[in-house]
């Protein structure tokens, strides 16, 4: 799985944090079309949001979010040259992570 970072200036100020995550995000409820089974649940758990290497924000995910989220965060504080990191955690322990330098 890969997930992509964007920073871009805000438009009430900041910098906007954008966060795409290819995931498949499955409920548990829906049914394989060539076998007729339930597909088991997947689905990100934990996503968190860290400046410089300091976390300043954390969002919680669940089977109820569609096929590779985007999420969004603003920093006020943050500076060109900073580095902004997001890594998340799925419910079958699974991970990923990005980096990207504001600038």
């Amino acid at each position: 799985m890969a997930t992509k970072m964007k920073i871009k200036a805000g438009k009430s100020g900041g910098h906007d944090v954008l966060v795409l995550a290819k995931h498949p995000m499955e409920t548990g409820l829906r049914k394989d079309a060539k076998t007729g089974e339930k597909v088991p649940e997947h689905f990100i758990t934990t996503m968190k949001f860290s400046l410089n290497g300091e976390e300043f924000a954390q969002a919680h995910l669940g089977p109820g979010v569609s096929a590779n989220p985007l999420v969004t965060t603003n920093l006020t504080s943050a500076k060109s040259g900073d580095t902004v990191s997001v890594s998340w955690v799925d419910n079958k322990g699974e991970s990923d992570s990005a980096e990207a330098t504001v600038s």
